[in-house]
């Protein structure tokens, strides 16, 4: 299985939640009483459609050709009060950082953030009352009793925003699936053409005294992105849940320093502005192509008001020091 076969960020599913049962009308009957008052039980709720996070989960993968969810219905209710059961559940796994939007109108229902954490998505239908509940002075054996509800059914769509506490943010080519493969155990695909990286791929950075962060390498950014240009609105969108975000220029760039960042930031900005308020690192990646003096040189053009660091994935320069920085403002970001 090729790497962007196994990535799934985005499913569109139709959940339909069971019909609640029915109330029963029964009449109280046995061998000493032939004209006993109303002891019909509740019809059992419909099953829900919950959706549920799961930690060990990257993808939606399990959820890509599961086009139709259907919860169970509700069973009616007894003789002698007994109550039907409840309809059968379906549960959708999903992994953190799911987003669950309605599929016709675009609104967003609810956010996954946490393990376990459950929501439900399209409630069972209720079930219908009893005959019992509704025996009055006046009307001592009531002969109906309440159907159960209707299950709902719409169409929601499951949308993936990789959970990280570094995203790294780059043209193609800029070294980010380099660094990432270096810093973790994460094994990216890495060559030397634009857009290598099509998914983004996660790693567990090691860190001092047995702490570690996560890091997410993130398909790259061309101008014009933030109008869907290139992967677009495909990846811009995992940006959004990462604490800080770690901007790559490579040394070697065409434009300086500065015009490549600024450039980078323009396209975040335009796709969301929110974006501008999350910590922001500055890594001049392929430093081993520099000598002190030209670095001297690149140091006076770089932007202002952003922490900066030289480094060299293939040469493992700095990348302590880079690990210290962004240590620093992750721990910035969360208090």
């Amino acid at each position: 299985m090729s790497q962007g076969s196994n990535f799934v960020d985005y499913v569109k599913i139709c959940c339909r939640s069971g019909h609640g049962g029915a109330g029963s009308a029964h009449l109280h009957r046995d061998i000493l009483t032939s004209k006993g008052g109303p002891d019909g039980g509740d019809g059992g709720r419909g099953g829900h459609v919950i959706v549920k996070g799961n930690a060990q989960l990257w993808t939606m993968l399990h959820l890509k050709y599961r086009k139709h969810v259907i919860a169970g219905d509700g069973d009616s209710g007894g003789s002698s009060l007994r109550s039907g059961k409840t309809g059968r559940d379906e549960i959708l796994e999903v992994p953190l950082g799911t987003t669950v939007k309605n599929a016709e109108t675009g609104e967003v229902i609810f956010e996954i953030t946490q393990d376990g954490e459950t929501r439900i998505l399209t409630p069972g239908g209720r079930g219908g009352l009893g005959n019992w509940h509704f025996k009055t002075p006046t009307q001592q054996t009531p002969r109906f009793a309440q159907p159960g509800e209707d299950g709902k059914e719409d169409w929601n769509v499951l949308e993936l925003k990789i959970l990280a506490d570094v995203g790294l943010v780059g043209f193609p080519n800029a070294g980010k699936s380099t660094l990432l493969s270096v810093v973790s155990a994460a094994k990216p695909e890495i060559a030397d053409y634009a857009f290598t990286t099509l998914v983004p791929n996660l790693g567990i950075v090691s860190y001092r005294d047995n702490r570690s962060f996560v890091m997410a390498d993130i398909p790259g950014i061309i101008e014009g992105a933030s109008q869907g240009k290139g992967l677009g609105f495909r990846f811009l969108r995992h940006i959004e849940r990462n604490s800080v975000l770690l901007f790559m220029v490579p040394a070697d760039t065409t434009r300086t320093i500065k015009q490549e960042y600024e450039i980078l930031l323009n396209e975040l900005q335009e796709y969301n502005a929110e974006l501008m308020h999350k910590p922001r690192v500055l890594a001049v990646t392929k430093m081993d192509m520099l000598d002190d003096e030209l670095q001297a040189e690149m140091k006076k053009e770089l932007p202002e008001g952003v922490p900066s660091i030289f480094i060299s994935s293939v040469a493992q320069k700095n990348l302590t020091g880079l690990k210290d920085l962004l240590w620093a403002e992750i721990n910035k970001a969360t208090v």
